[in-house]
This record gives C-alpha cells, structure tokens and sequence, in this order.
C-alpha cells in the first residue's frame, strides 16, 4: 500500500459490477492455467487503489475503481493511463519484473477474458512474480538483514538516485507544508488513535522545521538533489531478485509527491528500520549510501534528515491508521498499535538534539575502525552518526576502490595531511548541520587531535576523543587476520608505527587488548560519563 501526503480517503466508487467480476475471472486459477487447489493457487491481495493477484510465476494490479482527493481511477480510460504510467516509473527501478499492461476484455460470447480480442471492460499491470518472502519486511521480520545486505541496499539506493532525473523543485518544495497540514487533519480523523494534545504540537514542530530548512531545501534543488525518485520507498516495496535489492511499486500517480530531495526518499527507508527497532541497519544504510554517493553536499543536507524522516514516519502513521476501515477484526489492534507507533516515532524524531563528535584514534590493529562501526548506531540523532574514515578518504582522493592497494606515494606526508583535513572538514560540516560524526585515523600526532578538537568546538558540536591501545603482537595478530578491507596496513606497517612520536595524549585512553565487545564496553562508559 502506497504511503500517501494526501489525508482524506474518501473513495467515491465507479463500474463496481464490472470491477466485481473481473476480481473473479482473475481469481480464478483455471483462467491462469494453474490446479484450484495446488500449491500455486491464486492469491489475491487488497490496498486502498488496487487489487494485485499473485498467480504461478506473474502478477496482475487492477486499480480499482475509486476517486480520492489525491489519485482518480474513476473510469476506463484513467485506470488504463495509471497503468501505462505505473509501466513507465517502475521501468526504471525495476525493468525486470515490470511486463506490460494487458486488457480484461468482454467477448463476443458476452464471457470476461484475460488479454482476450474483445472490447477492453479493464486494464491490468502484469509483472514478474518474486518470493514475496525475500521482501525486506519479511526479512527484518526474520532477522535477516545482514551487514552485506544492508551494504548492497544502500549502494543500489545511491545508484537509484544517480540515475534519477531533477525535477522542477519549487513545486515541491511548496508541497511539503500542506504535506504536514494534511497530516494533521488526517490525525483529526482518528482522534480515538492520535491523542489530540499531542497532535497540534507535532505540526507546530513539523511546521518551525520546514521554515527553518526551506533555504536549505531551495539550495539543493539548484543543486539538482531534488528529484524525480521512487516515492514509497519502504521495506515492503523492495525485494530481493538474484541476490540483488529491487525497488519495485514506485508512486506513479502524482509527480509532486514521488520527488523530493534526495534524502527525503531515502528517508522513508530510514525510518522504516529505525521504527522497526533497526538501528544498526539503519545506520549501516545511512553510512553505506553517503559513502556511495560521495556528494559533499549532503554533508549539509543531513539537517534536513531528522524532519524528513518525521515526516515519513507521519504519512505511515495516517495511511495505517486509514487501513482500519477495511481490515479484518483479529487485524484491527495490531494495526491500530502500528499506526501510534510510527505517530509516536514522527514526534521523537523532531526532539532536539546536540550534535557529537567521536574520534576513535590509534595504531592499526587497536580496532578502532570496528569500534567506530559499533558506536555510530549508538549516537543521536536517529539513525545514529555519519562515520568518516581516512583509509576511505584515501583510497577515495586516489580513484580507488576501497580494498584496492595504494602505491607508497598515497602516503606522503603532504597526502597525509590532506587526508585530515578532509576528515575534520567532513566532520564538522555534519556537526554544523545538527548531526553527529565519528572520525577514524590514528590521529598520531598532536596537531591532528587538536585540530578537529578545534574544529568541533567552532561547530558547537560535544567532542569525545578515544584513542586506543594495544601490545604489538595483538596489532600483528589482528592486522595479519584482515580480509579485504581499506586500509592498508600490514605487519611491516604496524611495526614502524611503534616508533611514531604520539605525544601527551589528552583523549580517554581505551584498553583495546581485549574482545570488540570489551573494547566497546569501555568506549561507552567514558561517553555516557562525559554525555
């Protein structure tokens, strides 16, 4: 079920007899030439707009036959449009599973058939079915959404959005307000689910936002960061296909509410997983993506991220609690629970927060870069703090792929100094923004800490320097054990940096002998010490 802005669903039906008995012919297994009671029996799913029947190895969408302030499937010829356009969008997220659009017909005979010769009475979306259990809602459901696959979520997520086209912003940058009024109203709607004391406030909140980013906003669309993107970007609308994530049921039917900036379609995944409970998932998308798109742009950018995924969670609030009416009665709680659950999640997300940086310093092979994987997650705001990694910015500076090897002279002195600069330039461009940051480097020397110190302290960020420590045997033995990874440090690397001229080293020191649990343990009693 697509995520909506718009608030009211009042449906006015069209051709409800002819529409009724289409639903059966394509019911029906014989008319797809599969057994009534086998396995593959037909399988018939109901949203708001459309009747999808899941059928051997395709799928068939019918809109229905409905009219909302927002969408207008009313007559033949308007639901054979949204088809062709359903088409066209998906085409480009999902060029594999989307088919073409075929015609329920009406026979001589006067019987209905499926792509039959006669006058069209319907139209339908055909598509390629998948395992509708390798959704990433019935991932997550399983725990199952690893590390790597969260990876690759996030790389096809930046190359979605390469591919996408700008779009005129201003419309929809004038959209977003009546987005959040919208909302409200929809809240008013269902005063038994949304408490009313709470929800003035959240489009008071919602409201002092937008003001305050619409400069923002209107700077990244002349940046062309304002695109034309999927629009319903959720976990239930991505699936697993030959190992790879596809985006499939992209909004087709308004081109205002599919753009938006770049981070607000991102954001609908975000906060998906962070409703879920996610976090380390989220995070993982949200560092995966940056690191795939490298715009610095969105170094800035990221102050938007904290309102757009309200925002999300807001619309996912109001479509669900709109299920309510059509859902079965062992269905109603839970729905009701999910829709104040994301309504609790669009008012949390707006709370103010200080930004932090971390720094995770020491010799290859202390583990700080496990470190700093394991406490982004842990920071506000949702969904945890950006991390930037000199190995990365390296290999990234150079044209590099991340475990491609360097040739010495990467590692000038003068290399090496850029490399910080960039770091704490990235760091405080996030912390500027209102969003935490975690930089990882050795940070050797004296005037590399003190410069991002400096650095966090211009920004108003809190900062948190942790510089870890290890007997050369554990950062051989660790280093030794490395599988593909950005930095390229070896033995010979870790045996030199003994003799490196640290310095009095104001940063907590932490014991980094033991377990990355211990080690994260320690990290984190020093910051809640000091939080």
């Amino acid at each position: 079920m697509a995520d909506l802005p718009q608030s009211r669903h009042t449906g006015e039906t069209r051709e409800p007899d002819v529409q009724e008995d289409v639903f059966r012919l394509l019911a029906s297994a014989e008319i797809h030439g599969i057994e009534e009671d086998g396995p593959g029996k037909v399988r018939r799913l109901d949203t708001h707009a459309a009747v999808v029947f899941l059928a051997g190895d395709l799928v068939f969408k019918v809109k229905r036959a409905v009219k909302y302030p927002f969408l207008d499937y009313s007559t033949l010829d308007k639901r054979k449009a949204a088809c062709a356009a359903e088409l066209e969008v998906n085409r480009a997220f999902a060029p594999q599973l989307y088919r073409r659009i075929v015609p329920i017909t009406r026979e001589a005979s006067g019987e209905l058939a499926l792509d039959g010769t006669g006058k069209p009475v319907e139209w339908a979306v055909e598509m390629r079915r998948f395992d509708e259990n390798k959704t990433l809602d019935r991932l997550a459901e399983r725990n199952r959404l690893s590390d790597t696959l969260t990876g690759k979520l996030a790389v096809a997520v930046a190359a979605m959005h390469e591919r996408a086209k700008p779009v005129e912003p201003k419309s929809w940058i004038a959209a977003v307000a009546e987005f959040v009024t919208e909302n409200t109203a929809a809240f008013k709607d269902h005063a038994d689910l949304f408490p009313s004391h709470l929800v003035e406030p959240l489009e008071q909140r919602s409201l002092a936002a937008f003001a305050r980013l619409r400069p923002l906003l209107a700077a990244r669309g002349a940046q062309h960061l304002i695109r034309r993107g999927h629009g319903d970007l959720h976990l239930g609308n991505i699936a697993i296909i030959d190992g790879d994530p596809v985006a499939f049921d992209a909004l087709e039917f308004d081109p205002i509410i599919a753009a938006g900036d770049v981070l607000y379609d991102l954001a609908f995944l975000l906060m998906d997983l962070v409703e879920r409970g996610l976090q380390r998932a989220a995070n993982s998308v949200l560092n995966g993506y940056f690191s795939a798109a490298r715009r610095i742009e969105d170094c800035d950018g990221i102050a938007a991220l904290p309102f757009f995924m309200s925002l999300r969670a807001a619309i996912r609030a109001k479509v669900t609690a709109a299920r309510l009416p059509l859902a079965k009665a062992e269905d109603k709680d839970k729905i009701a629970h999910s829709a104040r659950s994301y309504f609790k999640l669009a008012l949390d997300l707006l709370s103010p927060v200080k930004p932090i940086i971390v720094c995770t310093g020491g010799l290859s092979g202390t583990g700080k870069s496990v470190l700093a994987w394991s406490l982004a997650p842990l920071l506000p705001p949702a969904p945890g703090a950006l991390l930037f990694r000199s190995d990365v910015e390296r290999k990234a500076l150079h044209g590099a792929a991340q475990d491609d090897r360097l040739p010495p002279e990467a590692y000038r002195p003068e290399v090496t100094e850029k490399i910080y600069r960039i770091l704490t330039d990235k760091a405080a461009r996030v912390a500027r923004a209102g969003h935490s940051a975690i930089a990882d480097a050795v940070f050797a020397k004296p005037d590399e800490r003190a410069a991002i110190e400096t650095a966090a302290a211009k920004a108003g960020a809190d900062f948190h320097g942790l510089f870890l420590v290890a007997d050369l045997p554990t950062r051989l033995s660790r280093v030794g054990a490395r599988g593909p990874d950005a930095s390229d440090a070896d033995a010979a690397v870790a045996k030199k940096q003994e003799d490196f001229a640290i310095g009095d080293v104001a940063w907590e020191i932490i014991d980094a002998s033991g377990s990355p649990e211990e080690t994260l343990d320690q990290a984190r009693i020093e910051l809640d010490r000091r939080l």
